[in-house]
């Protein structure tokens, strides 16, 4: 673990918020942070504001790569600022110390949907009656409960899951959603991801959660043997349009009869692609809801 840490933040209008963070997690090392407006409460008919700006940061670690990662970053951002109007890269030095306590500063409790309160784990918060709590240590995940997409995913979960249902989790991250899902009745849930530290911490959630017995995290995709054909209830993939797209067969495929797939982490301006990717794999749309510039969809074969 180096000593320093260099913080390196953009302030982005939401629809942007993708494809910088995919530059963020290429080059950066450590996660992505996205901050979003919190402080709303679900229970009194509040709904999440829209913000105009959003603010991305990654960190980067202060050794023999930290130009190169930095160069990088540099070169993909200027390719974004000729579309959107972003603003100039901020950077801070962070020595090792402060740069866990930043991450911590990031996350704060927030109930989703009826139910739901996702809260830091290192945050003390006492249950009301029938409130499920999902504890989080995001790491180096993707998967708080704050972005849009999360939120749909777990507020659509919320709706359609029934006691002893099995749900597979594609592209799970932080473990969020097959946590929320199997506090909200399901009998298990199986969540594949393809960044090994990724996948880490989405066991050390599990773990946190006490739910070990209950969520299988895979370091994967699919197809796999541990996802077989018609085997799920439920089939989330909270991923990107583009992976839904290229995937749709293998999540359709997995549903089981009577099942749904719910996906997300798509931009309303992809959804007829999306959309026609799952109806060309054999499922039809159901539902979708939206969430600023963010869909997701509910499908049934």
């Amino acid at each position: 673990m180096p000593d320093s840490w260099l913080e390196i933040s953009i302030d982005t209008p939401p629809e942007y918020v993708e494809p910088l963070s995919e530059i963020f997690r290429r080059y950066g090392e450590g996660g992505i942070a996205v901050e979003l407006p919190g402080g709303f409460s679900p229970d009194e008919g509040e709904s999440p504001p829209v913000p105009e700006r959003v603010t991305v940061k990654t960190y980067l670690p202060v050794d023999n790569t930290t130009d190169q990662r930095r160069a990088q970053i540099d070169i993909g951002a200027r390719l974004v600022a000729h579309l959107a109007p972003i603003s100039q890269i901020r950077e801070q030095l962070v020595s090792e110390q402060d740069w866990m306590t930043k991450w911590q500063e990031f996350f704060h409790i927030l109930k989703v949907g009826k139910r739901m309160t996702v809260c830091p784990a290192w945050l003390e918060h006492t249950p009301e009656p029938c409130e499920i709590v999902i504890r989080m240590d995001p790491g180096m995940a993707f998967g708080t409960g704050h972005h849009p997409t999360t939120r749909m995913c777990m507020e659509m979960i919320e709706r359609r899951i029934s006691e002893g249902d099995r749900v597979l989790d594609v592209g799970a991250g932080s473990a969020i959603l097959s946590i929320a899902a199997v506090g909200l009745g399901a009998e298990s849930a199986t969540g594949f991801e393809i960044d090994a530290a990724a996948a880490r911490s989405g066991r050390n959630n599990i773990e946190i959660n006490g739910l070990q017995n209950s969520i299988e995290m895979v370091h994967g995709t699919l197809p796999s043997p541990k996802a077989p054909p018609q085997r799920f209830d439920l089939v989330v993939a909270n991923i990107s349009a583009k992976v839904v797209i290229d995937m749709a067969e293998h999540l359709v495929s997995c549903v089981a009869p009577g099942g749904a797939l719910l996906a997300s982490g798509i931009l309303e301006q992809r959804l007829g692609e999306v959309a026609s990717a799952i109806e060309s794999a054999g499922a039809r749309i159901d539902e979708h809801c939206v969430d600023g510039d963010w869909v997701a969809l509910l499908a049934s074969p």
